[in-house]
């Protein structure tokens, strides 16, 4: 399954649980699918996961029954994997070298390959995670220590992953060669923290100190930080570069650089490649806003707020039988009619995937009065598959695969329409060549035909019923 998740962890504070229950709130952004907490007192294991929000999954009682001063959390937003329990985490095992918990975020993209492999061997798995495929080969390991074990099983496997194991007495946070997917760490008082994004580590205090590189192994007990590297050295990395386009927070530091710094390059190289002549600058909340602000401040013309976005969606609600409605795109946002009638409006957004919702909100401008609605996109045209941890649809449901620039202004019903450049989007990074662009030109950092997600197989019917990215 392909996921973009948050995992956090911190070790050596009494009150482990509810710091952990803390840092998840702070990315819950990144899933919403469900939540867990395990921890560990040094002797035992306690562990709590459900489906639903941070604030649904946990109470103040459970968090008292999660004893420990070591603990690690995940927040899932699962793409096309199963919505289930049994594929909550973290995810936890006995083995011979006792209990052991893994929180995972990113795709394996070996994962069909060695489960059956394991499976032919005996092996029987509880989930359709390729997460507890790793907990399996650690089991497996021949090696002699627990540092030894982990970095053995991460040397089988192949894809994005950061990832956090709890033992217990010990987290082990990792990162896959190429980097894909972002981890921090950091310190409050004594006790190590890490984290995906490091407004986790803004909301508790804590010292941020620095990224897992990727490659490395950091391992926290209660004697220190080690930092082992594993796996084959490699010259280049595969950092994905729609973290800073979509997922990670604005206020977040990720691969060395300010989150909401990237956006606002991007917005100033968009408004040079792509001016138009307008009354304001609007952006499609909440991804887009900085994107936005920073067309706006190299185009010189005013920002406002357009649309108002309702954060207090679940993932479903009850729709009204008046079908022509677009309940989904109206339940989630709602423009300002005294800010856009009359109004030449530039809409910025961070992507367009299907092209569908865009065509609602677009509807939606024209109800309340805009006189025109010039589309500014702060990505490349997504044209091709992701299997390292973001949802993107199959290539055949990629508005961009098969429809040019023209054809999909033509089907939106706006003036103009225009994608920021693949090479102006990498030059608002300080490692241009340092990212992963493949769903833009296709240009795999890994071999993807032993992807066991891809566009063959993929039941569109399950693909359709998850939520993506912003513009689907």
């Amino acid at each position: 399954m392909r996921e973009e998740c948050a995992i956090f962890g911190i070790l050596g504070n009494p009150e482990a649980a509810k710091l952990t229950y803390l840092g998840l709130y702070s990315l819950q952004h990144r899933g919403q699918e469900s939540s867990g907490i395990v921890t560990s007192d040094g002797k035992e294991m306690y562990e709590h996961k459900d489906m639903g929000l941070v604030s649904k999954v946990f109470s103040s009682e459970i968090i008292q029954g999660l004893k420990g001063d070591i603990a690690v959390g995940h927040n899932r937003y699962s793409t096309a994997g199963e919505s289930r329990l049994s594929n909550a985490q973290p995810f936890m095992v006995n083995c011979k070298v006792g209990q052991i918990a893994i929180a995972h975020n990113g795709n394996l993209v070996n994962a069909t390959e060695l489960r059956r492999e394991m499976e032919k061997g005996g092996s029987i798995f509880r989930s359709t995670m390729d997460s507890e495929i790793v907990l399996h080969l650690i089991a497996k390991s021949n090696k002699k220590t627990l540092n030894e074990m982990v970095a053995d099983a991460l040397n089988r496997v192949e894809g994005a992953y950061s990832v956090l194991f709890l033992f217990k007495d010990r987290i082990i946070a990792a990162r896959d060669p190429l980097g894909f997917r972002p981890l921090c760490v950091g310190k409050l008082g004594d006790a190590y923290i890490f984290a995906s994004e490091s407004c986790a580590l803004d909301l508790l205090g804590a010292k941020y100190l620095r990224e897992i590189e990727p490659g490395e192994m950091c391992v926290a007990t209660e004697k220190g930080l080690e930092s082992i590297k594993f796996g084959n050295p490699v010259n280049h990395t595969a950092k994905c570069i729609f973290e800073f386009i979509y997922f990670s927070r604005p206020d977040s530091r990720i691969f060395g650089e300010n989150v909401d710094k990237v956006r606002r390059k991007l917005g100033r190289r968009l408004s040079e490649e792509a001016p138009v002549d307008a009354d304001i600058v609007i952006s499609v909340p909440d991804s887009s806003n900085t994107i936005a602000l920073g067309y706006a401040h190299e185009s010189g013309i005013p920002f406002e707020i357009g649309l108002i976005r309702n954060h207090y969606i679940g993932r479903t609600f009850i729709q009204p039988e008046q079908n022509s409605r677009d309940w989904d795109v109206r339940i989630k946002y709602n423009p300002v009619r005294g800010v856009l009638k009359g109004k030449k409006v530039i809409v910025v957004d961070d992507s367009i995937v299907r092209g569908s919702t865009m065509k609602k909100l677009v509807s939606m401008l024209r109800e309340v009065g805009a006189a025109e609605i010039h589309l500014r996109i702060g990505s490349p045209m997504i044209k091709h598959s992701c299997y390292f941890g973001i949802d993107t649809p199959t290539r055949d449901e990629l508005i961009a695969t098969s429809h040019s620039v023209e054809q999909i202004r033509s089907f939106l019903g706006v003036e103009s329409l225009s994608y920021i450049s693949l090479e102006g989007l990498k030059s608002c990074v300080k490692d241009p060549n340092g990212y992963c662009v493949a769903c833009f030109n296709g240009d795999y950092p890994i071999d993807c035909a032993q992807c066991h997600i891809s566009d063959k197989n993929i039941d569109k019917s399950v693909v359709a019923g998850q939520p993506g990215l912003k513009g689907l």
